[in-house]
């Protein structure tokens, strides 16, 4: 996280990203002196100014609730800290280009736990109803972990069109990345958890 030279190095304070360095990715420690790395990706997340920019959590903690908390605090990645190095740059790469991610075992752990107790707060399906049909069929194969290629192999389009529908649905829903999508899929009951 970038501070001012003037700001102490904690999260005490409130979020400070300097414009002029055109942050893009933010690697966020989810245990932090005084404000933690859940309330300083909402801070950032909801500050219209830091639009563009998109949070990792890297933590040492795997707990489901962190995970959860992380993904509707904003967060666009979550990374065990025992990551190496090389996947840490290649997530970044993902996490910039616009795209969510989630280690292996978060992601399993994640599918497991929505499978085993279901949305922690009910959202209205009808939220769906501002999306067509077709992109009804694209969320669905997001939420089952497919990408933009994968896709438009299974919907018969081209990956720019499941592009082009992936950012058409995060503007209807307000979701800030594919993770935020799928977490919508399953709470709206779009989709439903499959044997883990």
């Amino acid at each position: 996280m970038a501070g001012s030279p003037d700001s102490p190095k904690t999260a005490d304070h409130p979020v400070f990203l300097n414009p002029a360095q055109a942050t893009t990715v933010v690697l966020m420690d989810i245990r932090m002196p005084g404000t933690d790395g859940l309330e300083a990706t909402r801070q950032i997340a909801a500050d219209p100014g830091l639009r563009g920019v998109r949070v990792i959590i890297l933590t040492t903690f795997e707990a489901d609730e962190y995970v959860f908390e992380a993904i509707r605090a904003g967060a666009s990645g979550f990374l065990v800290k025992d990551t190496e190095p090389e996947d840490l740059i290649s997530a970044i790469r993902v996490v910039a280009r616009g795209d969510a991610l989630l280690s292996p075992s978060v992601t399993r752990r994640l599918i497991s736990s929505i499978a085993r107790r279901g949305p922690a707060q009910p959202v209205n399906a009808s939220a769906l109803s501002v999306l067509t049909n077709r992109e009804r069929e694209v969320l669905a194969k997001v939420a089952a972990g497919m990408s933009n290629d994968e896709i438009a192999a299974a919907l018969f389009m081209s990956p720019l069109t499941a592009k082009t529908h992936v950012n058409r649905m995060m503007t209807k829903l307000g979701a800030r990345d594919r993770s935020q999508l799928v977490v919508i899929a399953y709470e709206t009951g779009l989709v439903r958890p499959g044997p883990v």
